[in-house]
């Protein structure tokens, strides 16, 4: 959430910042918004400063023992119209609430300025993109012949952008979950969690993705009304809702392998191909709860262990900075790593890593204790890997002339010492 204290102090700077990520500010509507939140606030004020005094009149009436049912009776109305207009006044804040949740996150001052992906800049480039001497396959052909990568019974059993993993696919599936995990865990700090992969509205709201993104959740019937999560974010973040921190813990450090669910319903052309962009998939998702003077610190940390990862599979990747008219709802600034991608020759993300600054946090009511006063603390994500992007990046860059499939060197040992897969 925009803080409004920012847009009534700071409008121009904030129009300005939004433009900046495509984002046209109904300016007409939030200064009447404003205004009619100012008088409604006055006419509040002016009532409680009348109730007080006719109080204060009540006691001394009652003190000298003089009549005060004239005064008893204007209190009483004035009581009536005071609940009547913190009703009114609650309502336009909710009018007021609304229009804000729909005003995406200013991107801080380092976020590059365009409008679209053309516009990204790469701060990076890591690994020497593979050669080979003999025509590649993509990675659905790889696994066409073994079906360990079955999109057919997948639509039998559900639909399209569904995939049922086999044998020695499904095993570095779940090699590379606890890889991650243990990784994350045991050489950067972070905590493992395990947490539902549905979600109430408060929580989506809270991240982000309501109201803006209500349509690409996966929604049930009943009154509950829940949502299957399109990440872990959603859920590892929430945790820290309604929360006043001590700074000592800070930061908050946590990680989840979760199934994530989209609808995806823009994708087309190359991405409704294979794994690379499905309704169903897995992340290790990577979040931290930071103090806010140290976000831009902890953002290039959390970026770094996604990187790890990706330098330990020696896959070939880049840092890209998102340049503001590619940024998400919720982001102040991100970094995309993309990995390598041999059939379709350029590079593909693997990871997003955000600061939301304290858009999020204000929404979760998450604070952090500095001295006197309390401030909203900063929320951070990251993928620290989308699983499915890293399989796809690891049976193409490291496919053989027969077919089969080296398996990088840190998994082996979560795969039964295998050295290859997809061998015939």
């Amino acid at each position: 959430m925009i803080d409004n204290k920012l847009l009534r102090e700071q409008l121009n700077d904030v129009i300005r910042a939004l433009s900046n990520k495509g984002f046209q500010f109904d300016t007409e509507k939030y200064q009447q918004l404003e205004s009619q939140r100012r008088e409604l606030q006055q006419q509040t004020e002016n009532f409680q400063a009348k109730r007080n005094s006719i109080a204060k009149n009540i006691g001394i009436a009652k003190s000298q023992n003089q009549d005060c049912t004239e005064l008893l009776e204007e209190a009483q109305l004035i009581g009536q119209q005071m609940g009547n207009l913190e009703q009114e006044l609650k309502q336009h804040q909710q009018i007021m609430q609304d229009f804000l949740a729909k005003v995406p996150n200013t991107p801080h001052e380092s976020t590059p300025v365009g409008t679209s992906e053309a516009d990204n800049i790469t701060l990076k480039s890591w690994g020497t993109i593979p050669t080979f001497d003999f025509d590649i396959k993509d990675h659905v052909t790889l696994t066409e012949s073994s079906g360990q990568m079955d999109f057919h019974q997948a639509s039998q059993l559900t639909c399209s952008r569904f995939v049922v993993l086999k044998n020695d696919i499904a095993l570095l599936n779940r090699a590379l979950a606890n890889w991650m995990l243990n990784t994350h865990t045991t050489q950067f700090g972070y905590t493992e969690i395990n947490t539902p992969v549905l979600a109430n509205a408060s929580s989506l709201y809270a991240t982000g993705q309501l109201p803006k993104f209500k349509e690409d959740q996966f929604w049930t019937d009943d009154d509950k009304h829940l949502a299957l999560i399109p990440t872990a974010e959603v859920t590892l973040t929430n945790l820290v809702r309604d929360q006043q921190l001590h700074p000592d813990n800070l930061p908050i450090k946590l990680c989840a392998h979760s199934l994530c669910f989209r609808k995806e319903a823009g994708s087309y052309g190359k991405d409704t191909r294979g794994i690379l962009r499905m309704h169903q998939f897995e992340k290790v998702e990577l979040v931290q709860i930071v103090h806010p003077e140290h976000s831009y610190e902890q953002l290039e940390q959390l970026t770094s262990h996604a990187e790890y990862l990706l330098e330990a599979l020696e896959l070939p990747y880049r840092r890209v900075a998102l340049c503001g008219g590619d940024l998400g709802f919720s982001a102040a600034k991100t970094y995309d790593l993309e990995v390598w991608i041999p059939s379709q020759q350029c590079y593909r993300e693997i990871s997003s890593c955000s600061n939301t600054e304290s858009f999020q946090a204000r929404r979760l009511n998450a604070k952090v204790k500095l001295g006197k006063k309390s401030v909203h603390v900063h929320c951070l994500n990251g993928s620290g890997l989308a699983i499915g992007r890293t399989i796809l990046a690891i049976l193409e860059n490291y496919q053989q002339k027969d077919g089969s499939v080296v398996v990088p060197e840190v998994l082996r040992k979560y795969m039964h010492g295998k050295t290859h897969i997809l061998t015939s």
